[in-house]
């Protein structure tokens, strides 16, 4: 797989990376143990990274960080980046409901993918793949290490409120590639929405929104 930017001497770890459960047989094994090694290779890496990269950041900060950086949705932006739903293998009724675009999918052969470079060239080449496709992400990871959900949480008990609620507004679109449209409500009355492929997206993203507008100077 040229995109990924290494040979690899066992083709045939890469092709069980791209094999999703949907296809796979007892003579045709699926990528589902080696999602569980990559997030592990991933988890290593990223933990190196960003203790190397801010020597004085505390444990509480750290932590947060790397959450955004090996959490599903970010692998499976960094699948996107590198096209490999195009080249998974899946089950008809998976590609049927669009098995390419799903983001936990994406996500977990993502993870797989790794650990199938680490099986055929060791710990140092997976881990320089995994620093070269998360790239500029890695830098800038302060701006997403914030999980809005939980800070809105916070935000909320630090008032007396009970913990916000996300409605589903809407979910349009076709079933391989839905919008979801969620409220995130407090009990105080306020509201802000947001949109997303999916709807643990749309949820951050509408907290997001609303916390924002919560922590804005006021007039």
């Amino acid at each position: 797989m040229a995109r990924l930017g290494h040979r690899f001497a066992r083709p045939e770890v890469l092709v069980r990376a791209l094999t999703h459960s949907s296809i796979g047989t007892a003579t045709r094994p699926d990528n589902q143990r080696l999602e569980f090694l990559g997030d592990r290779v991933l988890g290593l890496t990223m933990a190196e990274a960003l203790f190397r990269a801010d020597k004085s950041a505390s444990e509480g900060q750290l932590a947060p960080r790397f959450n955004a950086l090996v959490r599903k949705e970010t692998c499976a932006d960094v699948a996107r980046q590198i096209d490999l739903g195009a080249v998974l293998k899946l089950g008809r009724s998976e590609m049927m409901s669009g098995g390419r675009r799903k983001e936990a999918l994406l996500g977990d052969a993502m993870e797989a993918v790794i650990a199938a470079v680490y099986i055929d060239a060791g710990f140092e080449t997976a881990r320089d793949l995994v620093l070269r496709l998360w790239g500029d992400r890695i830098d800038a990871v302060e701006e997403d290490a914030r999980d809005a959900k939980t800070a809105l949480q916070e935000w909320a008990q630090a008032r007396g409120l009970p913990p916000p609620k996300y409605v589903t507004i809407s979910r349009e679109g076709p079933d391989h590639a839905p919008v979801f449209t969620i409220e995130a409500q407090l009990a105080n009355g306020a509201v802000e929405r947001a949109a997303a492929k999916a709807k643990r997206q749309a949820e951050q993203a509408a907290a997001k929104a609303l916390l924002a507008r919560l922590e804005a100077p006021q007039a």
